[in-house]
């Protein structure tokens, strides 16, 4: 059954693209392994399960947007999008709370216990503050510091939460051009922030000594900052379908749940790089 009946629920025909991201995902998390252990052969991998990925998600917008244009879509379906978009958003909140428990573990018990009297025995030369790499080497690094290029991409983010709230307002108003421009400046300000973070690892690596390998905190670092790069990504790639959609004719003031999907990942977006300059740069 492909169709929905009056009151009743859309049931989708089988679908290979689950398939598709599974690969594409496995291919990238192969990739990963291999550069971060230095094996310059991981891009091949990397680059296969980043296009796969980004084929995957435009081919399965794709189905999804053809369905909706059809008419196939009722209120039953609509509630339930938003139930799943919620609770997707809910599974990143704990997927970062993860990481955020990570780093608050290391700086608050693990170096402090590292630097007691206990241990003063078997590191005697180790400082129980924080940035450290651990007891093992010296802190040879120094840490990014939060008001050059992360207090930039703090306002970068912060604008392009305004201008995607203005597209939404745009929107409801039925304002097709102002759709479109707060639309196309959200991705230009969220092109703009990968670009300066892309130069910001690049810094970390060859002007800091600050790499993955930098103890605890680089790895929480990176781990941190990486993951949230790949969700604007993410973002970015959403953003833009729904930049094609607007600018094709679709979306209603009263029916455009798609639009109102990817704003809330981008402000979920926003806040978790809120969380990330106060805790991981600034303080």
């Amino acid at each position: 059954m492909s169709n929905a009946q009056p009151g009743g629920y859309y049931f989708a025909p089988p679908s290979h693209w689950p398939i598709v991201g599974s690969v594409a995902l496995f291919f990238l998390a192969v990739g990963g392994v291999l550069l971060m252990n230095s094996h310059g052969v991981g891009w091949i991998p990397f680059a296969i399960g980043f296009f796969t990925l980004v084929y995957m998600l435009f081919g399965w917008f794709g189905t999804v947007i053809r369905e909706s244009e059809g008419g196939l879509f009722n209120n039953q379906v609509d509630m339930s999008f938003r139930w799943s978009m919620s609770w997707f958003i809910f599974s990143e909140v704990m997927f970062f709370a993860a990481f955020f428990g990570a780093l608050f573990y290391a700086r608050v018990y693990s170096v402090p216990w590292l630097g007691d009297v206990d241990n003063k025995l078997l590191w005697p030369e180790f400082a129980a503050h924080w940035p450290t790499m651990g007891p093992y080497r010296p802190a040879e690094f120094t840490p990014m510091g939060a008001w050059g290029i992360p207090a930039i991409n703090t306002l970068l983010l912060l604008s392009s939460g305004v201008t995607c709230t203005w597209a939404h307002w745009a929107l409801k108003k039925n304002d097709r051009a102002n759709l479109i421009f707060g639309l196309s400046l959200t991705i230009i300000l969220g092109i703009i922030f990968m670009s300066l973070q892309a130069y910001e690892y690049m810094h970390a690596y060859s002007d800091l000594n600050l790499k993955l390998t930098t103890g605890v905190f680089g790895s929480t670092f990176f781990m941190l900052t990486g993951f949230h790069g790949f969700h604007v990504t993410l973002g970015l790639t959403m953003l833009t379908v729904i930049l094609f959609r607007s600018v094709a004719g679709h979306f209603k003031p009263d029916h455009h749940f798609a639009f109102e999907a990817v704003s809330w990942y981008w402000h979920f977006v926003d806040v978790v790089w809120l969380g990330l300059f106060l805790v991981v740069y600034w303080l």
